[in-house]
């Protein structure tokens, strides 16, 4: 409706460029020719053919310079206004209908109608990013609904039927009780990690999650960690070797919680895919002249080399068949990568299936100013 006014405004337009000027130029040159006081000039036409012709011929060259540049300034305001303002109505339209995947034409002059194109299609394609952006995490969320769900309801039941086997009399030695109650243990331990790891997850997604940097000597750091885990290790059959290459009074910037969080999760990792009958862990401490390298190696069962590059992305598992009989939320070395390089530092892998996995982990020493 719009549109068809705006052409009954450009006919009018037209009109009043070119009919109006035509029309009082010929009631003027009718009138002059027609009146007595002219009656000469009539006669001179008369008596000169050409003249006449030549007479005629500049009123319709008139006529037509105006017919042409009526048409011509009216296509030019129909291309410059019209266009654009029906390609932005079309394109509010698709907004509103929830279509983002069109594009606006610039006008190839720079005035405000450009300009005005060109921050409708700013607009579009924030919209899009957003929406996709939307769209993703909605999906990832419920991924991770979904993972956490399943991993819960593992050690639950595992719990359940433990308990049930304790108050049944089923473990009828102090050898079966204390298995079961190992066992009951270790799960609301993978229970605790989980519900820790999500809790974590929901802040340092929003960059929620407070930092405490400390000056921490890595090497006493390190001593007491290893000596928390290999308690863990020996529960799960894992023997742990640690080895430090460091200078014993070297530093870094970092904070003691999250680091060890960085830590457990790998560790994690590395116990919940180990699948050789005698497992090992090696951690070792090494010095990078201006830097700290922590290399944490098991000897699991690997990860194809094509993985490699996307397992600190969030969600991404290797074998979705396995890894959800094993557990985990797919977030645990997405944490890692966050607050290692929240940290300065930096983290990547090498991996070969069936001989197991190491993941570097390197930080900037701290060093006291001159």
């Amino acid at each position: 409706m719009y549109f068809m006014k705006l052409k009954n405004k450009l006919i009018a337009v037209f009109s009043g460029i070119v009919l109006g000027p035509t029309i009082l130029f010929s009631v003027c040159l009718i009138t002059l020719l027609k009146s007595r006081e002219h009656a000469h000039v009539m006669d001179a036409l008369a008596g000169e053919p050409d003249l006449r012709d030549l007479c005629i011929k500049l009123a319709c060259l008139i006529i037509v310079i105006l017919v042409l540049t009526g048409i011509t300034m009216v296509s030019f305001i129909y291309k410059e206004i019209a266009v654009p303002v029906h390609q932005l109505s079309e394109g509010t339209r698709n907004i509103a209908e929830g279509n983002l995947d069109f594009e606006i034409e610039i006008p190839g002059s720079d005035d405000h109608m450009a300009e005005l194109c060109r921050s409708f299609e700013y607009m579009r394609q924030k919209l899009k990013e957003t929406t996709e952006r939307n769209i993703e995490n909605e999906n990832e969320n419920r991924l991770l609904i979904s993972n956490i769900t399943h991993d819960l309801k593992t050690p639950v039941t595992s719990i359940k039927g433990y308990a049930e086997g304790l108050l049944d009399g089923v473990a009828d030695t102090p050898e079966k009780q204390e298995k079961y109650l190992r066992t009951i243990y270790n799960k609301a331990n993978d229970m605790d990690r989980l519900i820790n790891e999500l809790t974590f997850y929901a802040g340092i997604d929003t960059n929620r999650v407070p930092y405490n940097f400390t000056r921490i000597n890595i090497s006493e750091y390190f001593d007491d960690c290893v000596d928390e885990i290999g308690m863990d290790m020996e529960s799960y059959g894992i023997e742990l070797s640690y080895m430090n290459y460091l200078d014993r009074d070297t530093q870094i910037i970092a904070d003691p919680e999250q680091l060890k969080r960085v830590i457990n999760n790998i560790i994690g990792n590395s116990i919940k895919y180990m699948n050789k009958e005698k497992g090992f862990i090696y951690i070792r401490l090494k010095d990078e002249e201006s830097d700290v390298l922590i290399e944490i190696e098991d000897n699991g069962r690997g990860i194809d080399v094509k993985d490699v590059p996307y397992i600190f992305d969030r969600f991404y598992r290797t074998d979705r068949s396995r890894n959800s009989s094993k557990g985990g939320s797919g977030i645990g070395l997405s944490i890692v990568k966050k607050i290692v390089e929240d940290h300065g530092g930096r983290v990547w892998a090498q991996s070969h299936p069936d001989t197991g996995t190491t993941i570097f982990i390197e930080f900037r020493k701290y060093k006291e100013k001159e």
